[in-house]
Order: structure tokens, then C-alpha cells, then sequence
């Protein structure tokens, strides 16, 4: 492990907004599960989640754009979400948060009808068949996320990659869940806002090359 990696490992420890709890095999119920707004944010306004946040960019800038709104950027990768916690951090930005753990997790986090939104953003789409049950649109994921957010919460993807975006309309498809929005070409579709347009380093990596952003929004019940 690099010496840089060592020092935001470092000084994630003392941010008091990433969480960083000891999982256990098999996992338990963690204390914060249905108290994120009383105990943390103290307030009682909506939380939305980032998975699969990467360095949290979209996390904050979509917590600068919505301070009535609660945010929470998940990662499993310390040394990146350190970006966004910091940032957040010397902003003084006391609605916003980080929590490092496993996506496959997050029902032991958060409790039902505790969750508004869920933002998924550029994941990684496990191409290869034996990994179905890992991508964060698969029938597993997707009961999941039922289980912790609000009647008619929303559910968005952003993602470069052609067949996971076809895999996730296929996948809402087979379940009936309903789909608002779907577009192969976000930035050549009406759908652009001042939210849909942030762009994460990843993503403009990826528009550099030549990739388009694709977008669901969806729910899941």
C-alpha cells in the first residue's frame, strides 16, 4: 500500500462523517439503521445514497445543490471517498456523509422506508455471466434497495456501458417495475438538468473517448 493511500486512510479517521464500521460474518443490524437522521444529520429531511461513489463527486455536488436534502456517498474504496470527505469536510457541509462498506450490505444500514433516493453512478457491469448476482441492478441488488427505500422512492443509473444498460430495461422489464425515464444518449436527450449534468471524472474520461452516458430512472415498487 502507497504511502498516499496510508495518509487518507489516515485522515479518514478523523472525519466525523465517514463511517467506517467493522463488518462480521454473519453481518448484524448497525446501530445507525433507522436513526441516520436523529442521530447524525438531526433533521428529517429526505436521504439520498451515491453507490458505488467512487470520490464522491457527485455525493457533493449534489449536496451543494440540494442543502434540504441529506446525503450519503457509499464506497467500499477508502483512498477515493477520502476526495469527497474532504471536500465536504472544509466545506462544512453537516448534511452530507460517507459510509465505507460493501454495496451487498446496505439492508443492515439502513431501515425500511428510511432511504428517498438512490443514485447509482458509472458502476462496474460485471459483463461476465457468473457475475450476474454482483451488479447493482441485478434481481438481488434490487430487492435490496426495496427493502430500505420510501413508497415510490426513485432509483437513478448513469452508466457507460451499453449492455448493462440494456441488462437493467431488460431486468425492470422482466419484473414489471416501472421506468420514468430511459435515454442511450443522456447529453442528446430533453432528460439534461443541473443534476443529470454533473459529470465525475470517470464520466468525462469516458465522454473524452467517445462513450455516451446512458440513464434509467426507475423504481423498484
Amino acid at each position: 500500500m502507497t504511502k498516499r493511500k496510508l495518509q487518507r486512510f489516515a485522515e479518514n479517521l478523523t472525519f466525523p462523517h465517514v463511517f467506517q464500521p467493522k463488518l462480521i460474518h454473519p453481518p448484524e443490524d448497525d446501530a445507525m439503521k433507522g436513526n441516520w437522521n436523529e442521530k447524525f444529520f438531526h433533521n428529517n429531511h429526505p436521504i439520498v445514497l451515491e453507490l458505488g461513489c467512487g470520490r464522491g463527486e457527485y455525493t457533493v455536488q449534489m449536496a451543494e445543490q440540494f442543502p434540504q436534502k441529506n446525503f450519503i456517498g457509499i464506497d467500499w474504496k477508502g483512498a477515493r471517498l477520502w476526495r469527497g470527505a474532504k471536500t465536504s469536510h472544509e466545506n462544512k457541509m453537516a448534511h452530507v456523509a460517507f459510509l465505507r462498506i460493501q454495496i451487498q450490505y446496505i439492508e443492515y444500514f439502513f431501515a425500511a422506508n428510511e432511504v428517498s433516493e438512490i443514485w447509482i453512478t458509472f458502476p462496474d457491469p460485471q459483463p461476465q455471466q457468473t457475475r450476474e448476482r454482483s451488479r447493482l441492478t441485478s434481481q438481488v441488488f434490487l430487492d435490496r434497495y426495496k427493502k430500505i427505500l420510501k413508497p415510490g422512492g426513485i432509483i437513478h443509473l448513469k452508466t457507460d456501458n451499453e449492455f448493462f444498460y440494456n441488462y437493467t430495461l431488460d431486468t425492470l422489464r422482466s419484473f414489471n417495475l416501472p421506468i420514468h425515464l430511459f435515454t442511450p444518449d443522456l447529453y442528446q436527450s430533453p432528460y439534461v438538468d443541473e443534476v443529470l449534468s454533473i459529470q465525475t471524472t470517470y464520466e468525462k474520461i469516458f465522454l473524452a473517448k467517445g462513450a455516451q452516458s446512458r440513464y434509467v430512472k426507475f423504481s423498484v415498487q
